[in-house]
């Protein structure tokens, strides 16, 4: 059986490497993360981007699968013509 997770980008890196490390030594298959923010008792603090939230996670696992639920395309600067 192959078990999931989802880890919320509420926390500065210094913390949240230490989240996504132990998911990895937990034994998961995969950590998830996503952008949007529907939780009112998280509306007021940090929540962070998922993209680069999941860069970082890529930088202190090895071997866990990492994606998002939900993630927000972002427009990127118009391209000049």
């Amino acid at each position: 059986m192959r078990l999931s997770t989802v880890i919320l980008p509420i926390h500065r890196w210094s913390e949240g490497q230490k989240t996504w490390r132990r998911a990895e030594d937990l034994g998961f298959h995969a950590a998830y993360t996503y952008d949007h923010l529907s939780w009112r008792t998280f509306r007021d603090g940090p929540w962070f981007g998922a993209l680069p939230t999941l860069t970082a996670a890529a930088t202190a696992t090895h071997r866990m699968r990492l994606g998002t639920l939900v993630t927000s395309v972002k427009p990127c600067s118009p391209i000049a013509r």
